[in-house]
C-alpha cells in the first residue's frame, strides 16, 4: 500500500492505503483511519464506537473503503489520487450538531505573535470573534475593532480578531498598524470557518461570558470606509455591541438566536474538503490539481465568498481584482447576498 497525505484542518497525518480494481480507496485497517482504531466491539476513538455490525460491510481483502468509513465517521472526504492526498471535514450532521451545542465550538487557534490560544481560557468575558482577512477591505477596520476593544474592556468584554488567512505572516503587518493589543488569531487551516459556519467577511459572532452564542454569523462594521458597497452601518454595529456589554441586551432572544444560526449543508462541507485539499495540492507543486478541486469546491457552494475569494491568493489571482467583482456580480444577479446584518 502507499503512503497517503490526510488533511483534517488541525493536523496533517498519513494513511497507508491504495485504490483497489474499481478506483476505491481502501485502506489498511491495521491502523487508525481518521483517528479511529478497531478493536473488539468495532471502530472505536475515545469513547465513541461503530459497531461491527455497522462497518462490517465496508472491508475486503484489499482493505477498509475509506470513503465509506468517513461517512459513517460523520466526515466528508475530498480524494486526489495522483498527489496520493486527501481532505476531511465533519459531515453536516455533525458540524450543525456542534454549532448548536449548549455551547460554541471549542478551537484552538495560532496568534499573530505564536502562541495559540483556546476559546474556552476566555470564558468569564464576552467575546466578539471578528473574522476577517488581508484579502478584505474589512482588514481597515482593525483599527477601530481594537478602539472597541480598549474602550469596553474594562466591562468584562474582549474582541477577538480571526483572520481567514493561509499565512499568519500576511496578517502582521494590518496587525501592526493598528495597534492591536487584543487576541489576534489567523484561521491558516479553515477549522473557524468551519466551526462556524462563516461564508463571508467581515462576519462577527458574539459569545457569552459561558461560551454561548448569543449573536450568530451577523455581518458587522466598525468603519463605515465601505458602506457605499455593502451597506452595514459601523454606527449601528458599535451600538448594539455596547447594549450588550454594559446592559446585558444582545438583541436577540435565545429563540431568535436559533432562528437566525445559520448550519450548514452538506454541499457547504463538502466544499470545505475539498478547498482544504486544493490548498494543499497548490502548497505542494500540484497547480493543476489544485485548480481542479478548487473548481469542484466552487460548484459545491458558489455563496461561499470566504472560500473562493480566499482561494484566490493561494491560484495567483487579485483577491481585489476583476475576478473577485465578476463573482460578487454573479452572486447578485443570482439574489445571494454578500452580507447578512442581523436585526
Amino acid at each position: 500500500m502507499d503512503t497517503w497525505t490526510v488533511l483534517d484542518g488541525t493536523a496533517t497525518a498519513t494513511l497507508r492505503a491504495s485504490l483497489d480494481a474499481t478506483g476505491t480507496l481502501r485502506a489498511d485497517p491495521a491502523q487508525d483511519v481518521f483517528g479511529w482504531h478497531r478493536s473488539a466491539p468495532g471502530w472505536c476513538r475515545g469513547d465513541a464506537c461503530i459497531p461491527n455490525f455497522r462497518a462490517a460491510g465496508l472491508e475486503t481483502g484489499d482493505g477498509l473503503d475509506v470513503a465509506a468509513f468517513a461517512e459513517l465517521a460523520g466526515l466528508v472526504v475530498a480524494v486526489d489520487p495522483a498527489a496520493r492526498a486527501l481532505a476531511t471535514a465533519p459531515d453536516a450532521v455533525a458540524r450543525g450538531r456542534a454549532l448548536t451545542g449548549a455551547y460554541a465550538p471549542e478551537l484552538t487557534l495560532p496568534s499573530v505573535t505564536g502562541e495559540r490560544v483556546a476559546l474556552s481560557s476566555l470564558r468569564g468575558t464576552k467575546v466578539a470573534l471578528v473574522f476577517w482577512a488581508s484579502w478584505c477591505g474589512c482588514r481597515y477596520d482593525l483599527g477601530a475593532w481594537q478602539e472597541r476593544h480598549a474602550e469596553l474592556a474594562p466591562y468584562g468584554f474582549s474582541v477577538v480578531t480571526i483572520a481567514l488567512d493561509t499565512d499568519v505572516a500576511a496578517t502582521a503587518p494590518w496587525h501592526a498598524e493598528a495597534g492591536t493589543t487584543h487576541p489576534a488569531l489567523v484561521d491558516v487551516d479553515g477549522a473557524a470557518a468551519d466551526a462556524f459556519d462563516v461564508v463571508n467577511v467581515p462576519t462577527a459572532v458574539w459569545l457569552d461570558e459561558e461560551g454561548r452564542i448569543v449573536r450568530p454569523q451577523d455581518s458587522q462594521t466598525a468603519t463605515d470606509t465601505f458602506r457605499d458597497w455593502n451597506g452595514l452601518s459601523a454606527e449601528a454595529s458599535g451600538e448594539a455591541l455596547r447594549r450588550w456589554v454594559r446592559d446585558g441586551d444582545a438583541g436577540l432572544t435565545p429563540e431568535q438566536v436559533r432562528e437566525h444560526l445559520r448550519l450548514p449543508s452538506q454541499a457547504d462541507q463538502r466544499a470545505r474538503a475539498e478547498t482544504r485539499l486544493a490548498g494543499w495540492l497548490a502548497a505542494n507543486g500540484h497547480a493543476e490539481a489544485a485548480e481542479h478541486h478548487f473548481a469542484l469546491a466552487a460548484e459545491a457552494a458558489p455563496h461561499n465568498v470566504a472560500l473562493r475569494r480566499g482561494a484566490m491568493p493561494q491560484r495567483g489571482v487579485d483577491p481585489f481584482g476583476d475576478e473577485y467583482f465578476r463573482l460578487a456580480a454573479a452572486l447578485a444577479d443570482a439574489g445571494v447576498p454578500l452580507h447578512r446584518p442581523l436585526p
